[in-house]
């Protein structure tokens, strides 16, 4: 108990001698977390305050792995795992202080984290199989490499997005700590209750610099450090102990990030963003927007968090489908939260994906339209089978009417004209649009008078001007071969005039 006390008090202290250090360094090479319209704050705060929460932790972990006691001689057992997490570990916080100083593109920190938990996997910390409740026992065979990647990726992007408040991601980390320090003592791990507790000083001293105001940002290499540490400690309990309790006490501590982050994937995949853009939909964002103050968001998070983690512990001492239950109605509890809060609508959610899919398929077959009529350009030589080709693309693609004012050799103008009949289209339903055509003979682009029908959405009629002017860029008429006829010449079409009544070629203005 002595060597415990001894991990969190020193990890205690340290934070508090570092975090004061790092706010000097980051003010004198100003190094500041500016605000923007996501952020809260309105002023610029140093965010490298993860460092002191590294240095705090690591030096701790490292100093007591040495003792001639029961915590080195488990170190002695598991020393290739608990390098590889430290190494891991070091190369995650290196990567996240790169961003914070640099800045690094998301799906560069998502390979570093993903090499860093492949590391772990091929070190022996793997989900192989899990006892769950003394039901039955979950095998997962060549599924362990993956699915331990995929967890410790998910938690340590977890973390990261919740860092969105003062003291927010540290708090809900701290506890996740102290449930996986118990949990790893009452089940003979003290390694990783050392490392836990480690962790939990450096957190609670990072804390006083961090709760609301805030004077120092912990930043992504303090939140994807947390992350993965937290993520790889409970694959390592769960290793060591085979439980499936291992995995689900964390995760139901990090419940509040975890379907945060779900959520927040869900909601940019429906709105067509990608997965990994930032937005201001996150849980705290919500309750900030309903009136809420700074600290009593924070502090509503930490009461959740404790809530659920606390009735959570219930499963260490339940060995049947007990823990199931628990485990499922903890997580009912944690959706409700969010239903109740506005954070996710059931049926919107199911409209979006319905109309998502309505949006996917209107795009296939937009796409395949393209494909067809741009076959017709490829096989025209010269102008007429060129207007002929730009004809059946604007019929093809959903276009109502076409315009291409000419200038003959004699300087008597003319107009090619495609077009359906007015009275079938709706006025309010068109968009309308001039493209300039590259054209040889002529001194300057030649003008191109479309419109085409809205069906409802004006993102699909700008998506097929845009594949429209594809084509007429591709294949404009300076690009058919020196044989081509003259412009002046007359094209075997039907064109209309502008009341909608078809001409024959020889009657074309």
């Amino acid at each position: 108990m002595k060597t415990y006390s001894f991990v969190y008090l020193g990890s205690l202290l340290l934070a508090l001698l570092f975090t004061p250090i790092l706010i000097y360094i980051a003010r004198a090479l100003k190094i500041y977390d500016s605000s923007d319209a996501r952020k809260v704050h309105d002023s610029a705060i140093p965010r490298i305050g993860g460092a002191a929460i590294f240095l705090s932790a690591t030096m701790l972990v490292i100093a007591v792995l040495f003792l001639d006691n029961n915590i080195g001689k488990a170190f002695h057992r598991l020393q290739g795992q608990v390098v590889t997490l430290l190494a891991a570990g070091t190369f995650i916080f290196l990567t996240g202080l790169v961003d914070d100083l640099r800045g690094l593109r998301a799906r560069h920190k998502l390979l570093v984290q993903v090499a860093a938990a492949a590391a772990m996997c091929l070190a022996g910390v793997r989900i192989d199989s899990l006892n769950v409740a003394n039901l039955f026992t979950l095998h997962l065979g060549w599924l362990s490499f993956p699915a331990t990647v995929f967890w410790i990726v998910a938690i340590t992007n977890a973390v990261n997005l919740i860092d969105g408040l003062d003291g927010l991601a540290a708090g809900i980390s701290a506890i996740t700590c102290v449930v996986i320090a118990i949990f790893s003592f009452s089940t003979g791990q003290p390694l990783m209750v050392v490392l836990m507790l480690a962790l939990l000083g450096s957190l609670c001293g990072f804390l006083f610099f961090n709760f609301n105001p805030a004077k120092i940002f912990m930043g992504d290499c303090g939140s994807m450090f947390l992350g993965f540490i937290l993520a790889s400690a409970s694959v390592m309990c769960a290793t060591k102990s085979g439980t499936i309790v291992a995995l689900a006490l964390p995760a139901l501590a990090l419940g509040l990030p975890i379907f945060d982050t779900a959520f927040s994937l869900l909601r940019r995949y429906l709105r067509r963003r990608g997965i990994l853009s930032p937005d201001r939909s996150h849980l705290h964002h919500i309750l900030l927007d309903m009136g809420l103050h700074h600290r009593h968001v924070v502090i509503s998070m930490y009461v959740l968090t404790a809530l659920t983690a606390g009735l959570g512990m219930f499963m260490m001492f339940t060995h049947n489908a007990s823990a199931v239950i628990i485990f499922f109605c903890i997580l009912l509890l944690l959706v409700l939260v969010f239903r109740a809060v506005g954070a996710v609508h059931f049926a919107e959610t199911i409209t979006a994906l319905k109309r998502k899919r309505t949006i996917s398929h209107q795009v296939k077959q937009e796409i395949e339209n393209f494909e067809k009529v741009e076959l017709h350009f490829r096989q025209a030589k010269v102008f007429d089978q060129w207007w002929q080709a730009v004809c059946f693309a604007a019929d093809k693609m959903g276009f109502v009417r076409g315009l291409l004012p000419l200038i003959n050799r004699d300087g008597t103008k003319r107009t090619l004209a495609w077009g359906k009949n007015a009275e079938d289209i709706g006025i309010d339903n068109i968009v309308k649009m001039t493209l300039p055509i590259r054209d040889r003979r002529a001194g300057s682009p030649l003008n191109l008078e479309v419109q085409v029908r809205a069906n409802g959405s004006l993102e699909s009629a700008g998506r097929r001007i845009a594949l429209f002017g594809r084509l007429i860029e591709e294949y404009s008429v300076a690009n058919l071969p020196n044989k081509t006829k003259d412009t002046s010449s007359p094209v075997r079409m039907r064109p209309i005039t502008s009341n909608g009544a078809s001409l024959e070629p020889g009657n074309m203005k």
